[in-house]
Formats: structure tokens, sequence, C-alpha cells
């Protein structure tokens, strides 16, 4: 049925009004700058002031290999009230991306930083904003480098494929600072098959943790295998595993496991379990020999589980002294402390890419009581979070509000889905200068020119073709 004149020209007008004000919104928070950078960092939700500072290590918004001179690689310190109290831009550095900090015994800052091809490790003095010592290493992928002592480091070498031998050469390796020499090395293809994780490729071990146990063992994270093991730096053997390559109800694309012990010598390891979505704590109940390759097999008992669904690929996990946990919860731009009954008791909100966080005044590990020591075993969900979204200023942000429009009817569900990925993905991607509205403002220009457009091609489809009919004939009488 063809549309009347007059209500096609009101349509349009309504089109164009609405239309100019989406786009005049994104063009004044364009002009203006948008949100200021202090939003990068916002407290969330604190029941108790956090036990000193809190630093975070930050990776940055990337788009193909290439940073974003706004949005760059950080560390960031938080205080106790979940403010930013300073911060290290990664890219005067000359770092593209930013790992696991470590606090160091006199206040100062093991830093991992990276650009394709080269690794550099660099001791930070927050006080001077100076780099105290600087290695550089020209391997391609590192996300954690350790002090073993004044003089050594070891080092997690991932992405190390060689392509003239066809292999992967992904290893743990120690660096003596001051012989300038590598003292120890242990490649995972010595222990592990083949075709593990599918067979070798570019990225075929992924190890993204390695941590001292005692004097003579590492505690160490090969994500892509599902697994945390602990190697033997004399004998160079496993001598502990928990989770097996597919198992993936226990272990799935793990970060960043600690080592406890419980008060009666039990070995136990408190690991951020990625791509389940949750933090969880595991037991050893016995260790019950090695596989048909050679690997050390155990029995585990999982004594806790926190934040399953809740947290969105959480990649660090620290029992502090007071037992809460500290966890970063990437896809959620947020560093929280959790109690053992998984109740939020401080909350702070960093976006692009939360990586790692630890309390300066404890360290780059957890050094608190198990959860069996603590007489919490069990499964818990998250409760107490402020629930914002960086950048926001504790207004109201766009998934929020059309999550609330939702709430009690039919759509409430996939709608909460919807707002959900979201809120996950919308802070990688949109520009420095745009808060979540001005995001969902131009996503509605765009949605409306595109709908627009089509309709006016479908309407206009047969003068259109007898245009194109007209030119072609006279073209083809020329």
């Amino acid at each position: 049925m063809d549309v009347p004149v007059s209500k096609r020209r009101l349509i349009r007008a309504l089109l164009a009004i609405v239309l100019f004000a989406l786009v005049a919104n994104v063009g004044y928070a364009a002009v203006t700058g948008g949100p200021p950078d202090p939003g990068f960092v916002e407290p969330g939700t604190i029941e108790s002031a956090g036990n000193g500072s809190t630093v975070v290590g930050v990776q940055g918004f990337h788009f193909g290999g290439e940073e974003d001179p706004k949005r760059p690689a950080r560390l960031v310190a938080i205080d106790e009230r979940g403010d930013m109290e300073w911060q290290h831009n990664g890219s005067e550095q000359g770092s593209t991306w930013f790992y696991e900090p470590d606090p160091l015994p006199n206040g100062n800052i093991l830093v991992v930083s990276t650009k394709p091809g080269t690794t550099t490790v660099y001791e930070y003095d927050p006080e001077t904003d100076e780099r105290v010592w600087v290695e550089v290493f020209d391997i391609e992928d590192t996300h954690d480098v350790t002090m073993l002592d004044e003089h050594r480091l070891a080092v997690a070498n991932m992405r190390n494929y060689n392509e003239s031998a066809d292999r992967s050469d992904d290893r743990l390796f120690v660096y003596n600072r001051t012989s300038e020499e590598i003292t120890w090395e242990w490649y995972f293809r010595d222990h592990y098959p083949n075709g593990t994780d599918g067979g070798m490729d570019e990225d075929w071990t992924h190890v993204n943790d390695v941590e001292p146990v005692g004097d003579d063992q590492l505690l160490v994270s090969p994500r892509n295998f599902d697994q945390a093991i602990l190697v033997n730096m004399t004998t160079d053997e496993i001598d502990l595993r928990l989770g097996a390559d597919g198992e993936h109800d226990i272990l799935s694309e793990q970060h960043n496991p600690d080592y406890l012990e419980s008060e009666d010598g039990t070995p136990t390891i408190l690991v951020a379990d990625s791509e389940n979505h949750r933090v969880v704590e595991y037991e050893l109940l016995e260790r019950t020999g090695t596989n048909d390759a050679g690997l050390p097999t155990a029995e585990w008992e999982r004594t806790w589980e926190v934040g399953n669904g809740q947290f969105t690929w959480p990649r660090d996990a620290d029992r502090l002294p007071n037992g809460n946990t500290l966890i970063t919860d990437t896809m959620n731009h947020r560093v929280v402390e959790v109690t053992p009954d998984g109740e939020i008791v401080w909350e702070s909100y960093v976006t692009w890419g939360p990586y790692d966080a630890d309390r300066i005044a404890h360290g780059g590990s957890s050094n608190g009581p198990t959860i069996r020591d603590m007489d919490a075993e069990g499964t818990y969900e998250l409760s107490g979070s402020a629930s914002l979204e960086p950048g926001e200023s504790r207004n109201e942000s766009f998934d929020q509000w059309v999550s609330r429009q939702a709430t009690g009817t039919v759509v409430e569900g996939p709608v909460d889905t919807m707002t959900t990925r979201w809120r996950h993905l919308t802070p990688w991607i949109r520009p420095a200068w745009m808060d979540s509205w001005t995001l969902a403002s131009a996503a509605g220009a765009l949605l409306i020119a595109t709908a627009w457009g089509t309709a006016e091609l479908i309407y206009a489809r047969k003068r259109l073709a007898a245009t194109a009919k007209t030119l072609w004939r006279a073209v083809d009488n020329r």
C-alpha cells in the first residue's frame, strides 16, 4: 500500500530529528573529549579499606597489534578507598603490553612488558618514576618473570616456535643478571607428548605464570594444557600436577596459580580458572603415580569455588593474610577483594584489560591461610558488587538502564545476556572519549541511517530501475 506524501514527509522529518540528536550527542562527546581519564579507575563497593595500595598491570587497548595512545598499557596503583594513586605509562617506555607486576621487598615493582619480538623486564621505582635497572630479552612473548634472588630471574617464555625445526621451544629459564648468562633451561617438549593440546603450533603452551616454591621448585601455568605443575629445578622433573589437557571440569585455560600449604603441610593450589569463569582452590589428597606419558598423577579435592559464571575471565587470585582473596576479574574490568563466603568488601573498576593485581604490602603471591584452615569449604556466589561500568562516574550506564527496563518481563533473560555481553566487550572497542551512552548513540544512529536508507531504496526501486533502464538504452544506442 502506498503511503501518502504527507505521512512520508512526517516520518522522514521524525527520523531526521532523531538521527540529528544521536549524531549531535556523538559529536559533542568527540569535541569535548568525553569522560575524563580519571574514569579509567573508579571505586565500587568499599565495605572495608584495603590494606595499603594495590598495584594492577593493565594491558591497554590494541587493534591489529597497534596500541591506542589514549589507552596504553599501564601500571596503576589504587589506594585503600579504590581511587587511583599513581600510574605508569608503558608506551613512554616503548612497551606495548604489561602483564604481571610483582611488588618487591624494597617497595619497588618488578615489571614485565613486551612489544612484538622483545620482552623487557625492569625494576620500577614509583617514588621517582624511574627504572632502577633494565633487562631486554630477544624473545617473542613473556607474561611472567619472577625474581628468585637479587641476581636471578625466572622467565616463562611462550610463543617460542622454531619454524625451521617445526617444533615448539616454549620453555622456562633462569637468567643471572650478574653473569649475564642463562644458568638453567627447561623445555616443555621434553616432558609432554607432541600431540598435547592438538599438537605443537605457534602458541603451544601459552605458559603464563612462574612462581618460586621453596628453594628449588617453580609453580608453572601452561594455560593451553589446562593444568598447573610444580617443576623441580634440581631434578628437572615435574613433582606435582593439578589438572590435565582437556579436563575442563578441573581447570580450563587457567591463569596465575598460587601454591599454599595448610597448617598440617598439605599442598594446596589457588587458581583463577579463567575459561570456567570462577576462582577455585584444590587440596592434594594423595599422589597416585604417573600416566602413560610419564606425567605425575594425583587425586585432588576442590575445597572452594567462588563466582562461577559471575566472574568473566578472571586472571589472578591472591589469598591475603586476612583470609580474603584479591581477584582480577578481567572482562568485568575490575579488581575485587572477596571474603571466603563470596562477599565483595573492596572493589575498584579498571578498564582496558586488568591482568594481574597485588597488594604491595604483601608481595606478589598468596600469603594467607587455606580455605581448609579457615573451615570455609564450599561453593559460593558473589554478593555486594556495586555493578558499575568504568568511565560512567557512577551514573547509570546504558546497559544497566536497558536491563532495568526488561526486569520482570518475558524478555528479561535474553536482555540480560545481551547487556552483559555489551558491558564486557564495549570498554575494549569504544574510543576513549566515549561512554556507554555515547556508544549507544553512535550505534543507534548507524542503525537508523541503515534502515532508513534501505527503506528509501526499496520504496524507490521501480523508479531507480526505470532510470537505470533508460540510461542503459541511451548507452546502447550510441
